[in-house]
């Protein structure tokens, strides 16, 4: 089940202190306006897997961007997303996607503001993304046709 966090009250929030990717960002930082994190929970409100998603109308090339305030934001910025299940990862951008897709008619396009690690290329490859841009520090890839 998908489960959004849109408050800074929320039981699942004590879980961003296990993010691997952004861990220093805080939650202050991560609720609000132009903002969500998507929690996958089991049927008895365990977490599968987490990501969190900015709303902006460019695609960021370094952490600094990512929280940029825009009124019309079309783009749907992933920066972080960890599993606590294999295929849960996978499960959950399909279900925030799907969420986003259904609730934010401005949002077109779905990227990643992604560490330049292997596994992070391979988790968005394998999931049908591409490879959007290479930044100093970051790559960003992108799902087309979502």
């Amino acid at each position: 089940m998908l489960h959004l966090i849109v408050t800074l009250g929320d039981k699942f929030l004590d879980f961003l202190s296990q993010d691997p990717v952004r861990p220093h960002i805080p939650a202050e930082q991560r609720v609000g306006n132009n903002k969500d994190i998507f929690v996958l929970r089991s049927s008895i409100d365990e977490a599968r897997a987490i990501t969190c998603v900015s709303y902006l109308n460019s695609v960021p090339e370094a952490e600094s961007e990512l929280f940029t305030e825009t009124d019309e934001p079309d783009t749907a910025v992933f920066y972080t997303i960890w599993s606590y299940m294999p295929g849960a990862g996978k499960e959950l951008l399909t279900s925030a996607v799907a969420h986003i897709k259904a609730t934010k008619p401005t949002i077109k396009r779905f990227v990643t503001l992604s560490p330049k690690t292997e596994m992070a290329k391979r988790f968005h490859t394998k999931n049908g993304a591409i490879t959007f841009r290479e930044n100093t520090e970051t790559t960003n890839y992108e799902y087309l046709g979502r």
